[in-house]
This record gives structure tokens, sequence and C-alpha cells, in this order.
């Protein structure tokens, strides 16, 4: 990756087809500071002097302006064709996620000398933004095309953007690729490297099993072409790109909205939020946000020599991949409803193991009380957990996506978080081990569609009511002095 001072010249500013630059304050609403990232991401990047300009100053629009600027770029997206989103750190402040050269910019703050703040949630369990939502609620309804991110932290894909509509040009935290056969695999948990290394892990299909590779770029990394390609050829087809929170520093990623110019297609940069009033004005409600995350339950068992007893080992696991902690999960209470006086535990430390020895013939229920860590939106969950050792597990694999999308359903109704689903039951031989892969919602946040009266006074709605009807090098490298319009990164 490169990063070169993106600039428009004055002739460009004008040019017919760049309609609209928004400069807007929005009211400081942020969720929870989330510094990991941002921190953690910076410093594992090879070390250079010169990372652009820092702590860029934020220009506003009059709310009258504002308003006017609204109302035209909601007509422009209502009618285009192709409508392509390019995206960068800004739309990610207000998930607690700090940008890298904004007013309070990881590397503004380095630079000035001063302490970074303290994170107050793991970088893991970031949310969507209201803005991210709003870009699923544009693709669902067929508005929007494709989206271009430069942004690590995987939240468009956990936003629900398809991954077929999605570029991620400087990679994923938490995206695992297989070098070998092409397959990703989508983390709960941050992956350790970055710079395209090889991880700990390997790739899950037996006719593989090649080690992975992070998928984040470092400075003197290529552009993968599976992620530049599509995103050129989709800014090629645009009517329309639009800029969000991006500074337009990083080469060549910068160049591509440009690329829609010589189409005749339209570029609107956006540094802070408007797309509340856009989505008003398009009578369209950004959807919640559901978080569902995986777990799994495996007890594995051994007759003893006599036959008389069990041994086995209760194991609370990630369903991601095998040795992986469970970031999500705190703590595990163990208990027994059997008349019998089996002990109860508790695990605190991962891997959350039990390990203990019954009669064969005797079945028994656990009750398995999961305490979430920071970030969940339910502090608990207990599940029932038979056992029989005498008997055979019954399994099955049921639809994930129809599980899911009943979890989901069922989360927005409830409006609360907790909701669960056995996802998988399978029976491993060696060694002999029961395991049963659950699903649970962890996180349910709603987002108002109200447009904040600074911006309506009535006027966009009425107005609304009245118009309405029927190339260069593929690296990320350093900076090059210029001037740059672009006042939010």
């Amino acid at each position: 990756m490169k990063q070169n001072l993106f600039s428009f010249s004055f002739s460009l500013l004008n040019h017919k087809n760049l309609l609209l630059h928004f400069h807007y304050k929005t009211s400081s609403h942020s969720l929870c500071l989330i510094t990991t990232m941002s921190l953690g991401y910076a410093e594992k990047l090879s070390f250079i002097e010169d990372v652009g300009n820092v702590g860029m100053t934020e220009h506003f629009d009059s709310s009258h302006v504002l308003r006017e600027k609204i109302e035209r770029l909601a007509i422009m997206i209502k009618k285009s064709k192709h409508l392509v989103v390019f995206t960068g750190a800004g739309i990610s402040t207000s998930c607690g996620i700090p940008d890298f050269r904004g007013p309070k910019g990881i590397w503004t703050l380095q630079r000035e000398g001063k302490a970074l703040p303290e994170a107050s949630l793991p970088f893991h369990r970031a949310m969507p933004s209201l803005t991210h939502m709003a870009l699923v609620e544009l693709e669902k309804n067929g508005i929007l095309k494709f989206v271009i991110s430069q942004n690590v932290d995987g939240l468009h894909l956990r936003s629900g953007i398809p991954r077929e509509k999605l570029a991620e040009l400087h990679g994923n935290s938490f995206m695992e690729t297989c070098p070998s056969c092409g397959a990703e695999y989508f983390r709960d948990f941050e992956v350790e490297t970055i710079g395209l290394k090889e991880t700990s892990r390997r790739c899950s299909d037996e006719k593989c099993g090649t080690r992975l590779k992070d998928t984040v770029l470092d400075w003197e990394d290529a552009l993968p072409p599976k992620e530049m390609d599509p995103a050129e050829k989709h800014c090629k087809q645009a009517d329309i790109v639009l800029c969000l929170g991006t500074s337009l520093q990083i080469t060549p990623a910068c160049n591509l909205p440009l690329k829609a110019l010589r189409g005749g297609g339209k570029v609107v940069i956006v540094n802070l939020q408007v797309i509340t009033g856009v989505m008003e004005y398009l009578n369209l409600k950004i959807p919640p946000f559901i978080r569902i995350d995986l777990f799994q339950i495996i007890v594995v068992h051994a007759l003893s020599i006599d036959k008389r007893y069990v041994n086995w080992t209760l194991q609370v696991a990630s369903a991601h991949a095998q040795k992986a902690s469970l970031p999500f999960i705190k703590s595990v209470e163990v208990s027994f409803l059997d008349k019998e006086d089996y002990k109860a535990a508790i695990l605190d430390k991962q891997p959350f193991r039990l390990k203990r020895r019954t009669a064969y013939n005797k079945a028994f229920e656990m009750v398995l009380k999961l305490n979430f860590g920071d970030g969940c939106g339910c502090s608990s969950l207990e599940i029932d957990v038979p056992i029989d050792f005498m008997t055979s597990t019954d399994c099955f694999n049921f639809d994930k996506d129809i599980i899911f999308q009943k979890l989901r359903d069922k989360a927005v109704v409830e409006s609360k978080c907790g909701q669960n689903a056995v996802i998988e039951r399978k029976t491993i031989l060696t060694p002999k081990s029961d395991v049963t892969t659950y699903a649970i919602v962890t996180n349910v946040v709603h987002y108002s569609n109200a447009v904040p009266d600074s911006l309506t006074n009535g006027d966009l709605k009425k107005r609304k009511e009245s118009t309405t009807g029927t190339g260069s090098s593929k690296k990320r490298s350093k900076v090059s002095k210029g001037k740059s319009i672009s006042k939010k990164s």
C-alpha cells in the first residue's frame, strides 16, 4: 500500500461530475472506546518515519447548505443504476474504533506526544455503525452494487454486506485464507499476524490442510488482485462513487473513484455522517444489527478397563478453529441436576475443560452457565446438557443460514439477545467424542432513523414529499507532500 496525499485541483473541484463535498459535524454518540485495534494494527505495521498528514482540520457546512446537499445526494442515489461506496476509517469512529489521522487519531496523538485513551471494550466486540447498517439496507434494496473498503476492522462483512459484493483492499483482521485452495475463514478473534504471514492454523478441508495466512497488508505489500480487480471493475461501471470517512491518502486505493469520472460517473465525498438524512429521504429504515456467535460443547469419553466407569472430559470450545480461544466467554459454571452429589465446578481459564469419572450405566444432566465477556449484550446463558453414555448420539447438520435467520427474527421481535439454537451434532471416533455446535445471539443494536432537528426544521420531509413520486503501482507506501481537500481520515 502506498500513502500519497490525494488532492483535487480547483478545476477538478468544479468538475461537473464532482458534485458534492460534505462537511458536517454530528453529535457525539460514540460507543465505548476500542483502541486495541488501531494501536495494535499500527504497532504491527513495519516502521516508517512519515505516515502522512495527521491532525487534519474538520470543516463544517451550515445546516442549510447541508440539507440541500443531503437532498441532492438522496435524489442522485435514487436515480443511480450502479452505486459504489468507497469507505475509510471515518465510518468506524462511532463504533469506538479511532482513526489514524483525524484530530484524535492514533498517529495524531502519537505525533503530538499525547497519551492514547484507554480501551474499554475489546476490538473483537466492535459493532457496526449506523452507516454500516444503512449500506446493508441499500444493498438489500438493490441500490448499492458494491462496497470498497480500506478498513481492516471486518465490520462491513460482520454487518451483512455479502462477501461477493465487498472488496477489502487492505485485508481483514479477522480473516484467514488458504493460499492453496482459496478458502476463507472469518473468525470471531483477531488474527495474530499481519503482512500475509502464516498463522498457527490450517485449512479445514481434509483434502488440503495447507497452513493458513493472514490477509492484512503491511506497507510494502501489493494489493491482492482478488480484491483490486473487482473494485476497479465496479468503479468503471459506477454512475456514482460515494466516498465515506476517508482522507483519500492511500494509493492506489484512492485512485479508484476517479475511474468512475472517466466513464461519465459522479464522485461524492462525505467526510462525516449524513446517511440518516439520506435514508429518511429514501424512505428506507436502517436495520438493527444482530450478532450471532458460535461455540461448541465437546464431551470426550472412554470406558475404564473393567467397563464399569467412563472417564470423560467436557470442553466448551471455539467453533472456528481447534485450540482457538473463545473471546466472548469469560467463564463457565458447571452444575448437575442429578440427585447424586456430583461436585460443581467453575472454569475460569481457557481452555474451559472439566475432567470427571462417572458410572457407565448412569445417565445424568449437566447445567452449563456461560458467563459472557465485555461487549456482549447479555451477561450469561444457561444450557442443559444431558449425558447418557449407553445410548448413541443423534447426528445432524441443520442449514446454518436458516437457523441464523430464525434467531435474528426472534431477536428483533423480542428486542434482546440470548436466543440460541443447536446447528450441528456429530460424533468423532478417535478420540471418541460427541460435538454439539451452538449459535447464540450476543448483541442486538437498534439504530434511529430520526434526522437531527438542526438538519430538518421540517424542510427535508416537505421537499421529499414534493419531489418524490412515481493502474498505477499496487502497493501501499509512504506519503508525498501536498495539499488535500479531504479533512477526515
